[in-house]
């Protein structure tokens, strides 16, 4: 044991590890010497197949896999990753993957980073003592070779530039100099604004997230496109828009917090108190899980939906078909987004000039995610409405 550890790379062998047999002796794994004396091949040879990085012929591609397969030679990842400075890791950050919507983008960012050669080590904040403090040191220290920053911070502008190492933010604005990848939510909001307009809805409640977040950047800037700018957090940008087209149309509104994301209890009681509060409200707006909430208290009151309230719902998760009724929603692409955040990584990581985003795709209006305002580098992906049995 004291000679295995003094050298365990010696000869060109990989280390030794403890993976007994019946007997629970230790063995030494094949290492790419072993492989070379095989398959009659140069050390150097063998290390071009196992690494992919140059020519060989096929010829002896073909004996040096054969031998790789006859001996059960497993790569030392380890060492490859150092000598690459590359681990092939990607740290998502998320709120809690307890949410429907984290927990449906997660796995497409998953099933796309799988597909091109990376693992994703998965970050839930509310879930972890040091948040994403924790990751951003394990990157530095070239534990892993990116970050999707997917929820909210209280770090500003410097710290995250600071880094200097491949940050992409999803829904949110970290910095001027940061890739920010997120749906088109002025989009949502005007969906949302048109089918109400339309149904003839007379007073709206949106239910939604701290209205702190509507304006928790220094500056704001009141835009004639219906939203202030002064946000980091791009998706209250679609209740931003909603309110604009609803006022513009003489149409009474109020909004209603149920508290952070992870706060499933709170979206319950703002679902009662909407009724509690509001005796002629005849439309809803809020999330998956709110609407979902509005659903089973207005049935519980006996209230007709859609006929008498109508109940729109935002981002298209799987809540929207398991609620009692097929919710009518703006559903966000998770798949078109986790392509987008992930080429936009692998293309930070290979130092790619698309890596750079491009500000203000897919949107007129001002803003984080959105050309003109303060800077951010996004993509923006659209939405579309799905009309379900909530809305007339």
């Amino acid at each position: 044991m004291d000679a295995v550890g003094s050298n365990a790379y010696d000869d060109g062998r990989r280390p030794w590890v403890g993976i007994g047999d019946e007997t629970n002796e230790e063995v030494a794994m094949v290492g790419m010497r072993d492989v070379a004396r095989e398959a009659g091949a140069s050390l150097s040879t063998v290390s071009l197949v196992v690494n992919g990085n140059g020519y060989v012929s096929r010829d002896m591609r073909t004996r040096i896999e054969r031998a790789m397969a006859t001996l059960h030679y497993v790569p030392n990842e380890l060492a490859r990753n150092l000598f690459r400075d590359r681990t092939d890791i990607i740290g998502m950050i998320i709120p809690t993957i307890r949410h429907p919507f984290f927990a449906t983008l997660t796995a497409a960012v998953q099933r796309v980073l799988s597909a091109q050669g990376f693992r994703t080590l998965l970050c839930s904040t509310v879930d972890a003592k040091e948040g994403e403090a924790e990751y951003v040191d394990m990157l530095q220290r070239h534990m892993m070779d990116g970050i999707i920053m997917a929820s909210h911070t209280e770090h500003d502008v410097n710290y995250w530039e600071s880094i200097a190492r491949p940050v992409v933010a999803f829904d949110r604005y970290l910095g001027p100099g940061i890739p920010a990848i997120g749906s088109d939510h002025e989009q949502g909001g005007a969906m949302e604004a048109r089918l109400l307009l339309r149904t003839g809805a007379r007073h709206v409640v949106m239910i939604g997230g701290p209205r702190i977040q509507f304006h928790d950047l220094a500056r704001a800037d009141d835009s004639e496109q219906g939203g202030e700018a002064g946000t980091t957090f791009p998706t209250v940008r679609h209740y931003l828009r909603l309110e604009y087209e609803l006022s513009r149309a003489g149409i009474r509104y109020d909004y209603l917090e149920a508290g952070e994301v992870d706060d499933f209890d709170g979206y319950a009681k703002a679902a009662h108190e909407v009724f509690e509060r509001f005796d002629d409200v005849d439309a809803i707006v809020s999330s998956d899980i709110g609407g979902a909430c509005c659903v089973q208290e207005a049935l519980g009151r006996g209230i007709n939906v859609p006929r008498d309230l109508q109940i729109i719902a935002y981002d298209g998760s799987y809540i929207t078909r398991v609620a009692g009724m097929q919710l009518t929603a703006v559903h966000q692409n998770f798949q078109g987004i986790a392509d987008v955040l992930c080429r936009r990584m692998i293309d930070a990581i290979e130092d790619e000039p698309s890596a750079r985003g491009e500000a203000g795709k897919g949107s007129d209006a001002r803003g984080p995610l959105s050309s003109g305002a303060s800077g951010a580098q996004g993509d923006l992906i659209p939405v579309n409405m799905v009309v379900g049995q909530t809305t007339r």
